[in-house]
């Protein structure tokens, strides 16, 4: 049952980063942007039940919560609590699938593969740590041609930055080694 050890802001305004004593999971991010998607996750579930929770995402010690900015981050912060330190803490399961969970990269021809793999581990290195250190993160959806297609999760997914600032940057970033390279979120 994990604890919560602090509760960290975000540069979004609507989310907050609960750190935990215990981890939920071993390097397996869930990410839920509504309460369908967490239909067969108890613990997302159970934050959707609480009044204006709009996303859920967590890995490992951490778990951000995204509200609609209709309520009171002290009230809400004692909700979604019960249901956090209600959920199992993670478990040699999980562990071995997070051992075993590898981006599906085998339909692609060897030098579009290589390419992904370069822009995967510039962001792995680069930009996830400060998206994971603000209560979000990036999964990369795909590469077609010269278009790098990602998705913001957690604090990330409905803050304003990551829509115009930090997207320029990862764009930036990513040119560096690939200068025909267009990042798109989605």
């Amino acid at each position: 049952m994990p604890r919560i050890a602090d509760i960290e802001d975000t540069p979004n305004p609507n989310a907050k980063k609960f750190i935990l004593r215990e981890p939920l999971t071993w390097g397996i991010s869930r990410s839920y942007d509504h309460a369908p998607q967490a239909a067969d996750d108890p613990l997302a579930s159970a934050l959707f039940a609480i009044r204006h929770v709009t996303n859920v995402f967590y890995v490992d010690y951490w778990i951000t919560i995204t509200q609609d900015g209709g309520a009171d981050w002290r009230e809400l912060s004692r909700l979604v609590a019960e249901p956090i330190r209600a959920a199992p803490a993670a478990n040699e399961q999980s562990a071995q699938l997070a051992a075993s969970a590898a981006p599906a990269m085998t339909d692609m021809p060897p030098e579009e593969r290589e390419r992904l793999e370069r822009i995967i581990e510039l962001l792995d290195t680069q930009i996830r740590p400060y998206l994971q250190g603000d209560g979000g993160d990036l999964h990369v959806i795909g590469l077609e041609d010269d278009r790098l297609i990602v998705h913001y999760q957690g604090a990330c997914g409905s803050c304003p930055s990551s829509i115009s600032g930090t997207l320029a940057g990862i764009q930036g970033l990513v040119r560096q080694i690939e200068p025909d390279i267009e990042v798109v979120a989605v």
